[in-house]
């Protein structure tokens, strides 16, 4: 790398002034201290950049090098993804979906999966769009439309619609959150209609984060944040969930004639975000501690409404347990007769007996149940609402989900949600966040606990799957492994739909090229390249769905008990289950009424492969996992590149770039043996123009600035066993699609065509094969 640098005229001290060497600067900082180079910073300066005394430049480049800021990959360039225009680019998936969505009716439920009405399969391959994003403005609608439908998105899930305006459709200039917004829903409408004319369906999620006002007429309405879990038992809460419902789904949309609940471009409906009365009891949300006014998202529920839930679950005892049972369980309870049987705190769970604990959470489960059922009457019954209805997510996968599943299996659609290493959010002492922490690690080096494995316990026979929340959020080192790996594995579970979270929380073309933040995929060269290949491999479909699928029963015993099991038995608390098997062939609930599924041979394999041949999970000893993806129309190898030499029927990738992940699709229907056009995307690390990590990679001390910059993939590409080649070219895309500069010719060898990576850099190019 070469460095610049200018001599203050006395000292002859160095000022550097590259972002490179002021964040490394920055980083050695924070990782050694003054300890760590002493001498080697000046104290006190008025240039600009970081001086190095003169004396000490050589220990300061040592210094360097021995926190690992200076390699050969560290020239990374600048990469923005453009949303301010439409173009016609090479890389156009919108082939893949069909315009207007809805043409031939709403989609329906037929053999446990989503189909078009003729009964073919409907597979989502979605993002998120949330709040501000769910409204942008109207001129900018028909460009996000149609960017969306190139990459092959071909659903929108509206995250956060019940927030106030300008982030949602509630009016923001009442007492009260009872009444919708006519400008943000005209703008909303606007939105669902251009993305019905490119072939993109939507899914309206009713209850997310909406929070209350005086005029509501809730009770403690500052303490309650989202009101999660008081959602399920709170009739008032419950009265204005259905309100909303009403209003919004009976809404017409002038743009395309339908109201909501008849539209059948609108694939699904959702009742609840990751919102569950069973989770809020064993995370302890339902002791009635909070006082804190507007406490956000996961909090304890108000003193009021805990005596309310359990004068609830007194009554409920009252009607379901024979006095001699409920003598039992007020012994154990160690209370006397007429006082109210005390709920059962986290802490208490393991010395509860069997009968107690296995009560109370009957409790619980049955009012998720009447809850599910009561909406779902109010969806298709009273409203008559076409599109298949979702309850809400399996999202909590440190402990076991089946008490809400046995509940959200009674509608439609079974969800998911799952994140890989979600940020920890750090609190100061006046519990405002102060930071987060990621432990930064790749997913491929920890296959049993993997977003496919975590995800694969939720499904049901019988019902469809989706994922609505998936990904590896921001700022990640090995992100590059998500998408590819997730879109194979979820189309050999011949999962029904994967919603990327997210779009962004703002109008895309207003926010324009911006700094990276956890969540947002508008703003990342690698992921949204990665989306357009992954539509390939999802909705086409290029990966075969499994020849085996394992279907597992509970008990409704152990339904329940699987609550207390420990976190060693995370993600399925489902003692002797293997958890390669997911890894190797799909898995399904059968049942929740039993008999117990008994304990699986664990395969100490490697590579763990799919049943269809066509996935290999590499998992060596040091930490070097590798995927492989092969199918005839679609290859990829991710992961630890440059350690695990590992190639596909027709790609080989030989790399420098040490973790990385390569993806080849064809662009047509042909195998890529004879394909004429064909999808490349290298992809490696992304950053925020001088972003700084801390000492060891958990963390950020300065999240930079636009633009993103990419790390650039350096190596050879080879294209194998190809049929009847004259010419091979490759020509790499920018953040809009669009040829950046001239296409590299690709040299023929003994064993194929082959061209080096590295110059320009670019996630992904197009290469056109002449026969």
């Amino acid at each position: 790398m070469f460095i610049q640098g200018v001599f203050q005229s006395r000292a002859m001290d160095f000022i550097f002034n590259t972002p490179a060497i002021r964040h490394a600067g920055a980083a050695l900082s924070c990782r050694y201290g003054s300890k760590g180079c002493p001498g080697v910073f000046a104290r006190h300066s008025n240039r600009k950049g970081l001086i190095v005394r003169s004396s000490h430049w050589l220990l300061f480049l040592a210094c360097l090098v021995s926190a690992g800021q200076l390699s050969a990959d560290d020239n990374w360039v600048p990469f923005s993804v453009d949303w301010s225009v439409t173009v016609d680019s090479p890389a156009d998936m919108s082939f893949l979906l069909v315009a207007p969505a809805g043409k031939d009716g709403p989609i329906v439920v037929r053999d446990g999966h989503l189909c078009y009405p003729d009964g073919s399969r409907f597979r989502v391959w979605g993002v998120n769009a949330t709040g501000g994003a769910t409204v942008p403005a109207k001129e900018h609608a028909p460009v996000i439309a149609r960017r969306l439908a190139q990459y092959g998105i071909n659903c929108v899930r509206f995250h956060f619609l019940d927030r106030y305006a300008p982030d949602g459709l509630i009016a923001a200039q009442r007492p009260d959150s009872r009444t919708l917004d006519p400008a943000q829903l005209d703008r909303f409408d606007f939105f669902v209609a251009e993305l019905k004319n490119v072939g993109i369906y939507s899914n309206i999620n009713l209850n997310v984060g909406r929070t209350y006002r005086a005029g509501d007429g809730v009770r403690d309405w500052e303490l309650l944040g989202f009101a999660k879990a008081l959602t399920y038992f709170d009739p008032r809460l419950r009265e204005l969930q259905q309100e909303y419902a009403r209003q919004l789904l009976s809404h017409r949309n002038a743009y395309t004639g339908a109201e909501y609940r008849h539209e059948p471009a609108v694939a699904t409906v959702e009742l609840v975000n990751e919102n569950s009365l069973v989770e809020s009891w064993f995370s302890g949300r339902l002791l009635g501690k909070n006082t804190t006014k507007n406490p956000g998202t996961w909090t304890d529920i108000p003193a009021g409404y805990e005596r309310q839930l359990t004068e609830q679950y007194n009554e409920w005892l009252l009607k379901r347990l024979p006095p001699a049972e409920l003598a039992a369980l007020r012994k154990q309870a160690g209370i006397q007769e007429g006082e109210p049987v005390p709920r059962l705190a986290p802490g208490e769970f393991s010395a509860a007996s069997a009968q107690r604990f296995l009560t109370e959470a009957k409790f619980y489960v049955d009012m998720e149940r009447t809850y599910f059922e009561d909406m779902g009457r109010l969806l298709k019954e009273e409203l008559g609402v076409y599109a298949p209805v979702v309850g809400t997510s399996d999202h909590n996968h440190g402990r076991s989900g089946y008490p809400l599943l046995s509940s959200t299996s009674l509608l439609d659609i079974v969800d998911g949600h799952v994140y890989w290493q979600h940020p920890r959010y750090l609190t100061n002492a006046q519990g405002r966040r102060s930071g987060f922490a990621i432990t930064n690690s790749p997913m491929v080096d920890d296959p049993l606990h993997s977003t496919v494995v975590e995800l694969s316990r939720s499904a049901v026979a019988g019902r469809p799957y989706t994922v609505s929340e998936v990904g590896h959020p921001f700022p990640s080192e090995f992100a590059c492994e998500g998408i590819p790996i997730l879109a194979a594995y979820a189309a050999l579970h011949d999962w029904d739909g994967i919603y990327w979270y997210t779009l962004a929380h703002r109008d895309v073309v207003v926010a324009g090229s911006s700094t990276i933040g956890h969540f947002d995929l508008y703003a990342d060269p690698v992921k949204m390249a990665q989306l357009a290949a992954g539509a390939l491999l999802f909705l086409r479909p290029d990966v075969k769905p499994a020849v085996a699928t394992l279907n597992r029963s509970y008990t409704p015993e152990q339904v329940l008990e699987s609550l207390r099991l420990e976190w060693k038995d995370r993600p399925y608390f489902t003692p002797g289950f293997s958890l390669s098997l997911p890894l190797r062939s799909a898995t399904r609930i059968s049942s929740f009424q039993g008999p117990a599924t008994g304990p699986c041979t664990d395969a100490a394999l490697d590579p763990l492969v799919s049943d269809t041949g066509e996935l290999s999970w590499f998992r060596p000893d040091k930490g070097q996992g590798l995927v492989t993806i092969n199918t005839p129309r679609s290859q990829a190898i991710v992961g630890h590149c440059a350690a695990n030499r590992k190639e596909a029927d027709n790609l080989a990738a030989r790399m420098e770039t040490k973790f990385c992940a390569v993806t080849l699709s064809a662009l047509d229907q042909q195998p890529i043996a004879q394909s004429t056009r064909l999808l490349l995307t290298c992809a490696a690390r992304v950053e925020n123009t001088g972003m700084v990590w801390n000492g060891d990679r958990t963390s950020l001390t300065d999240w930079g600035h636009a633009p993103t910059l990419l790390e650039p993939v350096r190596g050879t590409i080879e294209l194998r066993n190809l049929q009847a080649v004259v010419a091979v070219s490759a020509q790499p895309l920018d953040g809009a699609g669009r040829p950046l500069g001239d296409p590299i010719a690709a040299q023929q060898q003994a064993a194929g065509w082959s061209f080096e990576l590295g110059n320009p850099s670019s996630p992904w190019w197009v290469l056109s094969v002449k026969r």
